[in-house]
């Protein structure tokens, strides 16, 4: 780059550019949640059949099209604002170096160099001549200038020279950066066809790498969240930022963004789709990459005992593919499971999904929290906590049973009890559930790591309500099994100054809370609810009460606990969410009743 170029150069354009791409992407956003959440959620509703399923595919691919541009332009946008940027701090150090060679009667030439007037004293009897200095960057020659601009008579030669300086290095400065960002603006790119392929959600992980690092001093102007993690602080800092400053960052970094509790679900819903996307195709490119699976079984050439045995090449592949193999589709289930949930939208009047947490490695067993309508606006909002085996790869059962199809069954009925409000449910999974009944269920541990977070997570959503509402929403907080003790820890974790961890807290199947007191709970006993079933629900509670889960040997379901026990139809430890589409059970209509605030009808037993 050259003096001329630089002097020419108008960052302001790459902004305006930015600008544009920001629209797209803005635009790109709103028709793919139109598709979502209107055209396909009203054809689920309305119509059925072959050609309806076969038009909801094309609906879904298309969707999924605009997803890419939305991110593509957004990154575009972000990296065409750092050029930007650092051009423009190139462009202020030459244009602050010729203003002040010109305000000193100075001349700037088109190739940079500064001239210098005749000196104004005769030296040995004549003045000293006028003449340019060029300027130097690389230390050697800068060195030569400056020490033959220190032994010249002309005592301009030297102020010019430092100009000169000034100028060659803000050239410098704009060329490096150009260098820079070239590669990374031209790798910008997609494939020209109508297929968004996994190759190409990988690639977005790629770009946004590039772009991280060539807009780091951009990016950093914008700053990065509290380090304190607190959600009013959160939030405050995202309602600082302009528009043009959020939109960067979520394009930039989008798993830092969907994880801040305290901001808006429909922020964190974005950025979270965005690690879906990227992530989804990463873990299918790795198990695309994997050989096929070799006959695994084959007769006894000998025919000996035993008369089936295992391979040569299964034995070889699966030491050195099966468990990657596992555990890569181990958390496929799960991703699955989540745009499975978002495809079913408009069915039966099921809402809008928020993914408000997603990691496949978070915590262990993988974060997913999934709401069921935007808890920002609901008037009811229940938060769901699952217990041992709870993970990534079974959240999702397909027979109904799994810990995201109890919170749609809960949405369900609560909206069915409260047609008239708002209602949002939300299965949060975001600790490391037991993985086994023995010995890992008997250890509190794992409460007392999950609860604190998700003590966390339900003062965001507070905060975040509150933001969007200006008042707070009536909230319920469920816990199923070992998850009840995780609520049991949360009620019981932050300060008096925090409050209560909700307005009523739901037990279900609980083996203890980790305290003997409903009172305890911090929400009052009166709403403090709890539920227990015969069979192995009942194993799993005398089991938390034989190994200390409830202080004191008191589990919620006893009447010294103090809270309300309700009448349920379980036929077992999982059977409190049944409900064939008709009708509900008893079980789940009770909890539905303190979700929407219908205590009286609620029935105890």
């Amino acid at each position: 780059m050259d003096y001329p170029t630089l002097k020419a150069l108008v960052p302001s354009a790459f902004e305006d550019s930015a600008d544009g791409y920001r629209a797209t992407s803005d635009m790109a956003s709103a028709a793919k949640d139109r598709i979502d959440n209107e055209i396909a959620a009203a054809m689920r509703e309305a119509v059925s059949g072959e050609a309806a399923g076969a038009a909801l595919v094309q609906l879904g691919q298309l969707s999924e099209n605009f997803h890419y541009v939305q991110v593509e332009c957004g990154l575009i946008s972000a990296a065409l604002n750092g050029f930007a940027y650092d051009m423009a701090a190139a462009k202020k150090k030459l244009e602050s170096a010729v203003a002040e060679a010109h305000a000193a009667d100075f001349s700037v030439n088109s190739d940079g160099s500064v001239g210098y007037p005749a000196g104004d004293t005769k030296v040995d009897g004549t003045f000293p001549a006028a003449g340019n200095a060029h300027g130097a960057t690389d230390p050697a020659s800068a060195a030569i200038y400056r020490q033959a601009a220190g032994f010249d008579p002309n005592p301009y030669y030297a102020r010019a020279q430092g100009y000169a300086d000034r100028i060659s290095a803000a050239i410098k400065e704009a060329a490096e950066v150009d260098s820079a960002w070239a590669p990374k603006l031209r790798a910008l790119t997609a494939d020209d066809d109508l297929t968004v392929s996994d190759r190409d959600w990988v690639d977005v992980r790629k770009d946004t790498e590039g772009v991280l690092k060539g807009a780091e001093h951009y990016l950093g102007t914008i700053g990065t969240p509290p380090e304190g993690n607190s959600p009013e602080e959160n939030a405050k800092w995202w309602n600082d930022l302009s528009d043009e400053q959020r939109a960067d960052y979520i394009s930039t970094h989008p798993a830092s963004v969907g994880a801040l509790n305290g901001l808006p679900a429909e922020v964190r819903d974005e950025a979270n789709r965005m690690v879906l996307a990227e992530t989804g195709a990463q873990y299918q490119l790795a198990l695309d990459a994997i050989p096929p699976e070799p006959t695994k079984y084959t007769r006894n050439v000998n025919g000996s005992y035993p008369a089936i045995v295992e391979t040569v090449a299964w034995a070889r592949w699966n030491d050195k593919y099966g468990e990657q193999k596992a555990s890569l589709e181990q958390r496929m289930k799960g991703m699955r499971a989540l745009q499975e949930r978002f495809d079913r939208t408009g069915e039966e009047g099921l809402p809008e999904a928020y993914l408000l947490g997603f990691d496949t490695e978070g915590k262990g067993d993988g974060t997913i929290i999934l709401a069921n309508g935007n808890p920002d606006t609901a008037d009811h909002t229940a938060a769901y906590v699952p217990g041992t085996h709870a993970g990534i790869d079974t959240i999702g059962k397909g027979d109904g049973h799994g810990d995201l199809g109890r919170a749609e069954k809960l949405w369900a009925e609560s909206h069915r009890m409260a047609p008239s409000k708002e209602i949002a449910t939300i299965t949060w999974l975001d600790y490391n559930a037991p993985d086994s009944v023995l010995p890992e269920a008997t250890r509190g541990q794992y409460a007392e790591e999950g609860g604190p977070v998700l003590r966390q997570f339900l003062d965001g959503s507070r905060v975040a309500h509150q933001q969007a509402t200006g008042q707070a929403a009536h909230t319920t907080i469920i816990g199923h099994s070992y998850g009840s003790t995780v609520v049991g820890v949360a009620a019981q974790s932050g300060s008096w100054k925090d409050g209560p961890i909700a307005d009523d807290v739901l037990v279900i199947g609980s083996p203890g809370v980790q305290a003997d007191r409903a009172a305890d709970l911090g929400v009052g006993a009166k709403h403090v609810w709890a539920m227990g079933g015969p069979g192995d629900d009942q194993l799993v509670r005398q089991g938390g009460r034989l190994v200390g889960l409830g202080d004191n040997g008191v589990i919620p379901t006893d009447e010294r606990f103090g809270g309300n026990v309700m009448k349920n139809d379980s036929d077992g430890h999982g059977g409190f969410w049944s409900f064939d589409g008709q009708k509900a059970s008893l079980s789940l209509k009770n909890q539905a009743r303190v979700v929407t605030g219908r205590y009286k009808d609620v029935i105890l037993d």
